[in-house]
């Protein structure tokens, strides 16, 4: 077992050992099931819990599923023939609502408390950053229409945002108050895109990954981490660029999973995400040292989402068109497929 993951082993020991307090959350994995369609819920230990309807309307697919950070809801993501468009799922009475009555909505992220969700709608016509809660209220939030990563600040109301002003101006990165009528810029760079803005768990730190800008779809970019006032920006590692990976803290805050993309050199693997073959990699933030998770040399791993104890990776495997589940168990140092049939969009809620 490698120096990493022994750390990683030590860590939920000694977490397993000390005093637990008394919680009447539950924690909770689901994936969708695309035949027939379906919400899977299983539990820590992937066992089957319940099944929740989600047939998606027509000439509409599935872009991604996002939990609430608390509470029953999910966003839905689709990509239509009218545009994209984002639902609400509550899992406690399986109804599914419009997260707001324009067509063209694109999620961004949560509030905090799970209540509301920041999107970006009406993209061509009359662009607007909005904070809509699950009760139906609308905020128009007044920052740049051109938005497109927000971060909600762990245990506050501040967020990042992050927008460009066009092909060949980089982006910007932004700190907002909860209202986003006072922000001020964090970070900018003229010749990458700034993707994937995250907090770390203490709202210390911010990661993100930089794409370069120019018209290569898919490309190699760098994972970053700053101090959340925007100072100490450095790069810890390469990073797959240009397929929507985003790089992920751990529960604990002190690592950071992110996608590598293998065949750099392979021309065709800039055009085509079909040729691309990519591992999960995991970079200790405070020593710099990065651990290869999945080993695949065929196929592509994607964006891998934390278990709330910190001990599991779940992830899409992408091989030959088909796509299913697996999980790294970092303890074990082991990979095992938990959905063999084609699924997507893994990750946990916490009810």
């Amino acid at each position: 077992m490698s120096r990493l993951l022994r750390i990683l082993a030590l860590a939920a020991f000694l977490f397993a050992c000390a005093p637990v307090p008394a919680s009447t959350s539950q924690i909770t994995f689901f994936v969708f099931r695309f035949s027939p369609p379906a919400l899977l819920e299983l539990s820590e230990d992937f066992q089957p819990l319940a099944e929740h309807p989600l047939s998606l309307p027509p000439d509409c697919g599935l872009l991604d599923i996002f939990p609430a950070p608390r509470g029953t809801f999910l966003a839905v993501e689709l990509s239509c023939s009218f545009g994209q468009s984002v639902l609400f799922l509550d899992l406690a009475t399986d109804s599914v609502t419009p997260a707001h009555s324009d067509a063209d909505s694109h999620f961004l992220a949560w509030t905090n408390d799970g209540g509301a969700a920041y999107l970006r709608v009406n993209s061509i016509g009359n662009p607007q950053i909005i904070r809509t809660g699950t009760n139906g209220r609308n905020d128009v939030i007044p920052i740049n229409e051109m938005t497109y990563d927000l971060a909600s600040e762990p245990g506050g109301q501040d967020f990042t945002f992050t927008f460009s002003r066009g092909l060949g101006f980089g982006s910007e990165l932004w700190l907002a108050r909860g209202s986003g009528r006072n922000a001020g810029q964090l970070y900018a760079d003229t010749l990458n895109y700034i993707a994937f803005a995250r907090w770390s768990a203490d709202g210390s730190q911010v990661a993100f990954i930089k794409i370069p800008d120019s018209q290569v779809p898919f490309t190699v970019g760098e994972l970053w981490v700053m101090n959340a006032d925007g100072s100490n920006p450095q790069k810890l590692a390469e990073a797959d660029a240009g397929h929507g990976y985003a790089a992920n803290w751990s529960p604990d805050g002190n690592h950071i999973a992110f996608v590598v993309r293998e065949n750099a050199d392979e021309p065709r693997a800039n055009e085509s995400a079909e040729v691309l073959v990519s591992n999960i990699y995991i970079v200790d933030v405070a020593g710099r040292e990065i651990e290869q998770v999945t080993h695949f040399t065929e196929g592509r791993a994607e964006t891998p989402h934390w278990s709330p104890d910190g001990n599991i990776l779940a992830f899409q495997y992408v091989l030959n068109g088909r796509m299913g589940l697996q999980a790294a168990d970092l303890l074990k140092d082991e990979i095992k497929v938990v959905l063999a049939e084609p699924a997507c969009c893994p990750g946990w809620m916490r009810k």
